[in-house]
């Protein structure tokens, strides 16, 4: 599970509600139906005009992936894996990867080992590769514009809420003592829409595409190492170029798991 994302909810409506006890409200001053629906139901109804009805049926699956790692490696255990089959290519040959590919759990990863294991050429492994991870960087911008454009349209929605319950209050100003607790309510609308594009749909939106850049990052990495073990290159070299992928702080990291992973 991604700490971070639960870490950051919990802080957002803990402010939120925790600011407002304090203030002396109450808790069930903040629930309306009608404005849920106005700003949630309009939300999700702009999303479905905007984009393709797959992308917003999809939401579900995508804000699950901000809450879990989608990716079962890191950087620094894949620049070590890569490490290791350049040393089993070096000493045994390119088709000793093949009984390697059984234990690669990453498809991408071990799709690009069965084609030079293959002796595909290596503009053609590079071509290919770079297809795959187009139309996967592709597939992730669909997912998280979706929930961009809602951090967009909820706050929208909430100020026509709060327009409709003012409409709503401007009728009834024969009764003067009605007004504070009815302009109160509409302006919950404006509330929910605010808080909802900010503390859900905008961050969400935010994490999917940093965890798509995190991943395009590593396949990146996997396809340049691919790269390197076809032409044969010395492993030390193939470390020391896919390093460049990682920051200059983490790059003493992978130094330190060397001794781990030449043992094992």
């Amino acid at each position: 599970m991604d700490i971070s994302t639960v870490i950051g909810l919990l802080i957002g409506i803990g402010a939120l509600v925790g600011s407002m006890l304090i203030e002396g409200g109450q808790l069930q001053s903040l629930y309306n139906v009608p404005a849920l629906i106005i700003v949630f139901g309009g939300t999700f109804g702009a999303a479905f005009i905007s984009f393709p009805k797959e992308h917003v049926l999809n939401l579900p699956k995508m804000i699950q992936h901000a809450f879990f790692n989608r990716l079962s490696v890191d950087a620094l255990s894949t620049i070590a894996l890569m490490t290791r089959l350049a040393e089993k290519a070096r000493r045994e040959g390119l088709l000793s990867l093949e009984e390697e590919c059984e234990g690669i759990d990453d498809g991408f990863l071990k799709r690009g080992t069965q084609l030079i294991v293959d002796g595909t050429d290596p503009d053609m492994v590079r071509a290919i590769m770079e297809l795959d991870l187009s139309q996967m960087q592709h597939r992730h911008q669909g997912c998280y514009e979706v929930l961009e454009a809602m951090g967009g349209y909820a706050p929208t929605m909430g100020i026509i809420g709060t327009v409709m319950g003012l409409v709503r209050v401007l009728g009834e100003l024969s009764d003067p003592s009605s007004l504070g607790p009815a302009i109160s309510v509409a302006f919950i609308a404006t509330f929910y829409g605010v808080s909802s594009a900010n503390l859900l749909w905008l961050p969400l939106a935010s994490k999917l595409r940093k965890k798509s850049e995190s991943e395009s990052m590593i396949r990146s990495l996997m396809l340049e190492g691919l790269l390197s073990i076809q032409a044969g290159e010395n492993p030390r070299i193939v470390q020391e170029k896919l390093m460049g992928f990682l920051a200059p702080s983490r790059r003493s990291d992978a130094h330190k798991r060397e001794p781990e992973d030449e043992a094992a």
